[in-house]
């Protein structure tokens, strides 16, 4: 029986993956995600919950509508992470009196509360994850952040 030579995977990527901004901001935005998802999680909620709050905090009152259409949320995930925040005391929501049709959602005291503890919780992320890129890093990698302002959404400040 022939024997077949396999050569290990290398420890780091290859030299072309880590000369591209394009590459580096992908692996940076899925490290990202990974570390929030666990530390919301160890919070006992979601980026999402967080984002819904921030939303509810912009105006005292929004339709459920509003809410998705400006997160750009599926409405029916909308309706799931509504009844998990109304559940746990953090919003409310009633009948539109003008449209029964709709759901108002109003942010409560506790989710106020909720919200400076989650904006601190994503301060913290922050921090930590930008304390993470070296200045050597940025050194050696100076076109990654004007890539990532020339391909960012006009909206977003450069």
């Amino acid at each position: 029986m022939t024997e077949i030579e396999t050569k290990p995977l290398p420890q780091r990527f290859p030299e072309e993956l880590v000369t591209s901004a394009l590459f580096l901001l992908k692996r940076l935005g899925m490290t990202a995600k990974e570390r929030s998802f666990d530390a919301y999680n160890e919070a006992g909620l979601h980026p999402y919950h967080h984002a819904i709050l921030a939303v509810l905090d912009e105006g005292s009152l929004a339709t459920q509508g509003a809410i998705a259409d400006t997160l750009g949320y599926d409405k029916g995930q909308l309706v799931g992470l509504l009844d998990e925040l109304e559940e746990a005391g953090l919003v409310e929501r009633r009948r539109d009196p003008a449209d029964r049709r709709r759901q108002l959602v109003r942010m409560t005291a506790q989710g106020r509360k909720t919200l400076e503890r989650l904006r601190r919780l994503s301060s913290q992320l922050e921090d930590e994850f930008l304390a993470a890129l070296s200045e050597r890093r940025a050194s050696t990698t100076p076109h990654a952040a004007p890539a990532a302002r020339r391909t960012a959404p006009a909206e977003l400040p450069a």
